[in-house]
């Protein structure tokens, strides 16, 4: 399983059609979309999980996409380092 940062999201992106986008390449196995607790809309960015050749897929497929008004920005997640400072 490979987590993927998603970034440059449109403020009205939803679950829904983030999904829906992603399901083209295979099964989305967990999505979390970060949002305005107040508003409820999406600050931009969120997660996708999904198994390793189906992630690569959607890399090569989605990042620079356009999605709404934006451009998208999909990468692997990079896990934070624990206990080091800068």
């Amino acid at each position: 399983m490979k987590k993927m940062f998603i970034g440059n999201l449109p403020h009205n992106a939803t679950e829904e059609s983030v999904a829906t986008l992603f399901a083209e390449y295979g099964t989305v196995r967990s999505l979390n979309l970060a949002t305005d607790v107040f508003s409820g809309k999406c600050k931009g960015f969120g997660f996708v999980e999904m198994e390793g050749h189906e992630a690569r897929a959607a890399i090569a497929g989605l990042d620079g996409k356009s999605f709404g008004d934006k451009f998208l920005k999909v990468k692997f997640e990079v896990p934070k380092l624990k206990g080091r400072r800068r």
